[in-house]
Formats: structure tokens, C-alpha cells, sequence
């Protein structure tokens, strides 16, 4: 897709492109199952739900080996008779969400609180609705934003017809504001 336009009718093409690009699969409050199961139900389960978003079809969402490096590292509390909860699940999802953007350490930190007393078992799943109302809204941000760094790119390359100079611009451009919630998410975390 160019990311050169002119029309409306461009741009609102554009704006579809975008949307298919970014769209996350999501896993709503209702779909995660209050039951205990095995290790590789639950890797399914995952597979299922969020394999959508992975960037090769032979990867998984999760593996044996993830989930008991999680445990091991304090991310995930052990399951009860190798049997994971609905509380597991949930903070399964928000690793995966996080890993790719902050480091293990970071995850621990922010999930200590989750991982502590009541409120690990009591909260979590209110924690997890709030988040997921909160996240689909955003979307729509995203996509507007994208947009407009894309526009802002356009107006930077001269030539009409140097798309790969484009393309890169938009990428650099994209990656610095990864690049900069990272490093707020960061600094909000070290507040913790």
C-alpha cells in the first residue's frame, strides 16, 4: 500500500489499510472461562484467542516452556494439581501484551500487587474488565494517529514517486513513538 494521496476517497482507503494492519485480536472478559484446566488447554486456549496477532503462522502464543519460565520467575503464581484458574489466564494475557514491549523484571514489578493477597484473586478479573473497556476505544486513537504521521511523512519526501523513502520515514517515525511510550511506561513503573 502507497502511502501517497490526494483524494478523499485516498485517504479513507488509507485509513481501512491502517485499520487491517493494527487490528488486535482481543480476549473480552466474557470469553475467559472461570474453570481450572491443564497446561495445554490453556495453551490453546491462547493460541485460539490471540493467534491472530502473531506475525508467522507456525508460532505460538504460548508454549510449556513460556509459562513455566513465567512461574519460575515470579511472573505467574503454580497451578493447583498442574491445573491453571481464570486468574491465570488473565495475567497470561497481560504478559503477552507486555513482553514485547517491557522487560521481564518490568512485568514482575508491575504485576506484584496483582500477585499479592486478595487482591490477586479478589480484583483481577475487575482489573481486566477495566482494562479491556478502556483498550477498544483506543483503538480508534490509534488508527487516527497513525494516520497522521503518515500524513506528516507524506509532506516531508518531495519526490512523488521515492515510496521507499516514504515507507521508511513512517517506519522511523512510528518506531520513535514506540519508542517513547516505552520509555514512559518505564519511568512509570520505576514509580511503582
Amino acid at each position: 500500500m502507497h502511502l501517497r494521496w490526494g483524494m478523499d476517497n485516498e485517504i479513507k482507503e488509507f485509513k481501512k489499510y491502517i485499520r487491517d494492519m493494527i487490528k488486535l485480536d482481543f480476549v473480552s472478559p466474557e470469553d475467559i472461562p472461570d474453570v481450572e484446566m491443564y497446561m495445554e488447554y490453556l495453551t490453546r486456549f491462547m493460541d485460539e484467542k490471540l493467534g491472530g496477532n502473531l506475525r508467522n503462522g507456525d508460532e505460538h502464543v504460548l508454549t510449556k516452556n513460556m509459562i513455566n519460565n513465567y512461574t519460575k520467575n515470579g511472573l505467574l503464581p503454580p497451578p493447583e494439581k498442574k491445573k491453571y484458574n481464570q486468574n491465570h489466564l488473565i495475567l497470561l494475557i497481560y504478559i503477552y501484551y507486555m513482553k514485547n514491549v517491557i522487560s521481564i523484571e518490568d512485568i514482575r514489578k508491575l504485576m506484584k500487587p496483582l500477585l499479592d493477597g486478595d487482591m490477586y484473586s479478589d480484583r483481577l478479573y475487575e482489573v481486566y474488565e477495566k482494562t479491556f473497556e478502556m483498550e477498544r476505544p483506543e483503538y480508534f486513537n490509534i488508527v487516527t494517529s497513525t494516520v497522521k504521521a503518515a500524513q506528516i511523512t507524506d509532506k516531508k519526501i518531495s519526490k512523488q514517486d521515492d515510496e521507499y523513502l516514504n515507507k521508511m520515514l513512517f517506519i522511523f517515525l512510528l518506531g520513535y513513538d514506540v519508542y517513547s511510550k516505552k520509555r514512559l511506561i518505564e519511568k512509570l513503573i520505576d514509580e511503582l
